[in-house]
């Protein structure tokens, strides 16, 4: 335990204390929404980020253990592992250390030094590193033999001994670290043979390209391993060679006679053939996961914004998947997101019927009550929304455009299936536009995170982080707004605290069977959803109109005995407590300090008890395109336009303008000064005016700006 709180210590500026309390609430399952929210007296007001570092360390810390472990086994079987060499191992608190700690003793396919070892060379080598040897050819005469058949050769294996002792020195492979991490350089070449390819030439800029890699940006990087994956490019990492062997050989040579021009051979070859491709492949693998670091950290973010979407609420919605040949899809939603009509209408090309599409929806509209209507942001979007915002409702209806991305994913999925199995994707795809309008938590949950499309080469990163980091994000969205467990689909129920997909399933199949939770305290009659999970979960899970009122606020069941008191000393019924601010402030908080409940608790109860249950998204606001864009054709430079920032990059944003192609705003378009974060300056789902800078019609890209 000592040795894993110093690790995290010695990586953060949390308290030791802090990290100790933290761990041990790990280890007892809790999760970090928890953690961060319930417990702030034992972690120290520690928030969900620093609880997830901790979380991280800590498995960070527990893979070198296993690694250790394994490689000391193996020292072990081998007969190798001396006190030394395992008071290094049990030192080291680094993985490549350990790596190269472990390097002479690897058990790999076999080396031209092992042949030279065979061969007997081995003696012949450690002579010329002593390098006080003269003559070596006389010398390496005596260690010819059947396999050996001349000085020349005996010479050549003792140097491919030495090369490999050299690559195996840990100052010398740490040296070399620096001078890659400090002066790599990246070097592309276009596969001529893939030269013209069409697919290729997205990646034209990268044909012939060089830069010092520590520049270059995460987003260019992957691109550029994306070009060399798919064939279209050759990669190479490299360092000055003349400035590298000049160290080594300052490093190792200490005469000036025959030892050290063999020595010298030695050096380049060790250089050339291990030390270079080998650390050259390490660089690239650190720049890699760092620009993977860098995408997965931009995709976290866009998601949830994303996920914060201003909902409309608990309207009836008519959602519209717009098509041309094959019409547009409607669906009719009731309040709580029930699909209660669906039908096609085909007011576009080819069949162009309009007049009876317009009818259509003012009947729809009519009969169910419609509050509001979804347009879905793909194919033919623009023409549908045109098209309903000529009808004249008889009532207010508000329209909106809703983004499709992950919608398709959803309808062919086994969640969509389950929800509606007679019904078609088509159908399902329109109830995801209009339950998206109604809350996007609830339903883009459903998706999973990295098909959501707000994030830049997803496919390309390391996935397992990328999934661990997107789940993190779904899981504090989830829980930071709180969750109906009565109206809840059991994909957003999976996400709340100390649930999971199993509990999630359970608690539907009980609510089906058994009617809506009256309280808090009827969660517990779930099947298998023990004291830990009901501690995890219960205060995330909100149960409209309870009995108890505090059933429906963020206050924690174990804290409810608190507010009691607080409303007993007040001589006032807690209904009569929440919301009034007067009241509220007159609660000298001390007070109420116990052991388990300090006053950063206490100060979160008290807000809660101002507006409890608030959901902390903004609502929902209306966006008008201009209707004179409709492709990209229609687009001239210098023009002004309306847009909606719909991905976020390190590059800059991208902005939806109302046409198929999104347009960038570089992060130097942004504003006046000077931009380190994009995220600073715009959000997801922002609506902002834009300038048209450029229109490259033939790559169909458009170059933006918001600082006009």
């Amino acid at each position: 335990m000592k040795a894993l709180i110093n690790y995290i210590s010695g990586r953060t500026q949390i308290t030791k204390k802090s990290i100790e309390n933290t761990v041990e609430l790990i280890n007892q399952d809790c999760t970090i929404p928890f953690i961060s929210r319930y417990r702030k007296e034992a972690t120290g007001n520690l928030d969900e980020v620093e609880v997830g570092d901790i979380v991280n360390l800590k498995k960070e810390f527990e893979a070198l253990q296993k690694r250790k472990e394994r490689i000391l086994k193996s020292l072990e079987e081998q007969e190798v592992l001396t006190a030394e060499l395992k008071s290094k191992i049990d030192a080291s608190d680094n993985l490549v250390e350990l790596e190269d700690l472990y390097l002479p003793y690897k058990k790999t396919r076999k080396t031209k030094a092992d042949t030279a070892r065979e061969n007997g060379l081995e003696p012949l080598a450690k002579i010329i590193m002593a390098q006080n040897a003269n003559d070596l050819d006389f010398i390496a005469e005596k260690y010819t033999s059947k396999n050996v058949a001349s000085a020349e050769e005996a010479l050549e294996g003792a140097r491919h001994i030495i090369a490999e002792w050299i690559n195996e020195r840990i100052d010398i492979r740490n040296a070399l670290r620096n001078q890659y991490s400090r002066h790599a350089e990246i070097t592309t070449k276009v596969v001529k043979a893939k030269q013209e390819d069409e697919d290729a030439q997205k990646f034209r800029d990268y044909f012939d390209w060089n830069e010092p890699l520590k520049r270059c940006p995460s987003h260019r990087l992957l691109a550029i391993l994306r070009a060399e994956k798919e064939g279209f490019i050759k990669v190479k990492i490299s360092v000055n060679e003349d400035r590298a062997l000049d160290f080594m050989e300052n490093k190792i040579l200490k005469s000036d006679n025959e030892c050290a021009s063999q020595i010298e051979i030695a050096i380049k070859d060790a250089f050339k053939r291990l030390l270079a491709p080998a650390i050259a492949n390490e660089t690239l693998s650190n720049a890699k996961e760092k620009a993977d670091d860098t995408a997965i950290t931009v995709f976290a973010k866009n998601l949830q914004q994303l996920l914060l979407s201003p909902p409309l609420g608990e309207k009836t919605i008519l959602a519209i998947d717009p098509g041309f040949r094959t019409g547009c899809k409607i669906v009719c939603l009731d309040k709580q997101g029930g699909l209660v009509h669906n039908e096609t209408i085909y007011p576009h090309a080819p069949k162009n019927e309009s007049t009876q599409a317009i009818k259509k929806i003012s009947t729809l509209v009519n009969a169910y009550k419609i509050e509001a209507i979804a347009i879905g942001n793909g194919t033919a979007s623009r023409e549908t929304e045109t098209l309903v915002k000529r009808i004249r409702f008889d009532r207010d209806v508000k329209v909106f455009v809703v983004s499709e991305a992950g919608a398709s994913i959803y309808s062919a999925s086994k969640i969509a299936r389950d929800e509606f199995p007679n019904y078609d994707v088509t159908v399902r795809g329109a109830v995801s536009i209009g339950r998206r309008l109604s809350d996007p938590l609830a339903e883009l949950v459903k998706i999973e995170a990295k098909s959501i499309g707000v994030g830049q080469y997803q496919h390309d990163v390391d996935q397992s982080k990328l999934k661990a980091a997107l789940d993190r994000v779904v899981e504090s969205c989830v829980n930071k707004v709180g969750v109906n467990i009565n109206t809840a689909s059991k994909s957003l129920l999976s996400y709340v605290s100390g649930i999971g997909e199993k509990l999630a399933e359970n608690i539907v199949n009980y609510r089906e069977e058994n009617g809506s939770f009256p309280s808090r305290e009827a969660i517990k009659n779930v099947p298998r959803l023990g004291n830990k999970a009901f501690e995890q979960s219960a205060a995330f899970l909100r149960i409209k109109n309870a009995e108890n009122p505090l059933d429906d606020s963020a206050v924690h069941p174990e804290s409810y005995s608190v507010v009691k008191k607080m409303a007993t000393d007040l001589k006032v019924d807690i209904q009569d407590l929440i919301g009034n601010a007067t009241l509220i402030k007159s609660i000298s908080l001390e007070k109420y300090t116990t052991e388990k409940i300090g006053l950063p608790t206490l100060k979160d109860i008290v807000k809660e008890l101002e507006k409890p249950g608030i959901d902390p998204r903004e609502k929902a606001k209306m966006f008008e395109f201009d209707p004179n864009v409709k492709t990209i054709n229609d687009l001239k430079e210098g023009q002004i336009l309306p847009g909606i920032v719909n991905n976020i990059t390190n590059f800059g944003c991208f902005v939806d303008i109302g046409i198929k192609e999104s347009g960038l705003v570089h992060i130097s378009q942004l504003t006046d000064g000077f931009v380190t974060d994009v995220n600073e300056v715009v959000t997801l789902q922002q609506h902002v005016k834009v300038k048209v800078m450029e229109v490259d019609l033939g790559r169909k890209r458009i170059q933006l700006s918001m600082n006009f």
